[in-house]
This record gives structure tokens, C-alpha cells and sequence, in this order.
């Protein structure tokens, strides 16, 4: 079992940058895969980033790509997005997510743990 716990949203205004964290507990997350997904009022749920075990591969949206850098500290077991150049079409709850195995995974109906979720609002 893995609980994993985000921190970090709050308001921000476009242009602007913000710094995610994402906290497990309950396993070694080294041999978890992580990602990030976010869910906006009235839209389903998407992928935002992905991240191997060892952080030696990640992967991003195309929306995102470019401005946001996801990291891991598996000495600490935490999950990082940091964002920048924030636009109003990224406000969204923002989850992490965990998933055991070494593969790419993009879609949230592979991974079996889920944080609570922080929400990100970019004001324009």
C-alpha cells in the first residue's frame, strides 16, 4: 500500500510558477513509476507527467511540455512538478499518482494509488 500526499497549489498569476510536491509513505516509491495528472471543472481527468523509478526517464503532455519538470528524491520518497510560465488553461486539481513497474504509463487507469489531489487556480 501507498499513500501519497500533494502539497503546493495555491493562486497564481499567469507567467507565474508554482512547485508541487507529492509525499509517499508505505513503500520504497524507488520501484514505483509516478505521474501527475490534473482534472479542470467539467473535464475528465489528464495526464500531465510521468516519471520512471529510478528518474531516469520522463515524459510530458504536450500541453505542458517545456514548462513543467517533474523530479523525484527517492531518498526522501517525493514527487515534484514544478511549473512555469502557469496559463489560466492549467488551473486544475492536481494529482500524483503510483504505479509498481518500470514502464511508461500515461493513461490514470494503470496506476493503483492516488494522492488527494491540490488545486491550482492561474489567474489571468
Amino acid at each position: 500500500q501507498v499513500q501519497l500526499v500533494e502539497s503546493g497549489g495555491g493562486l497564481v498569476q499567469a507567467g507565474g510558477s508554482l512547485r508541487l510536491s507529492c509525499a509517499a509513505s508505505g513503500r520504497t516509491l524507488s520501484s514505483y513509476a509516478m505521474g501527475w495528472f490534473r482534472q479542470a471543472p467539467g473535464k475528465e481527468r489528464e495526464f500531465v507527467a510521468h516519471i520512471s523509478g529510478s528518474g531516469s526517464s520522463t515524459y510530458y503532455a504536450d500541453s505542458v511540455k517545456d514548462r513543467f519538470t517533474i523530479s523525484r528524491d527517492n531518498a526522501e520518497n517525493t514527487v515534484y512538478l514544478q511549473m512555469n510560465s502557469l496559463k489560466p488553461e492549467d488551473t486544475a486539481v492536481y494529482y500524483c499518482a503510483a504505479k509498481y513497474g518500470s514502464f511508461l504509463y500515461t493513461s490514470d487507469r494503470q496506476y493503483a494509488y492516488w494522492g488527494q489531489g491540490t488545486q491550482v487556480t492561474v489567474a489571468s
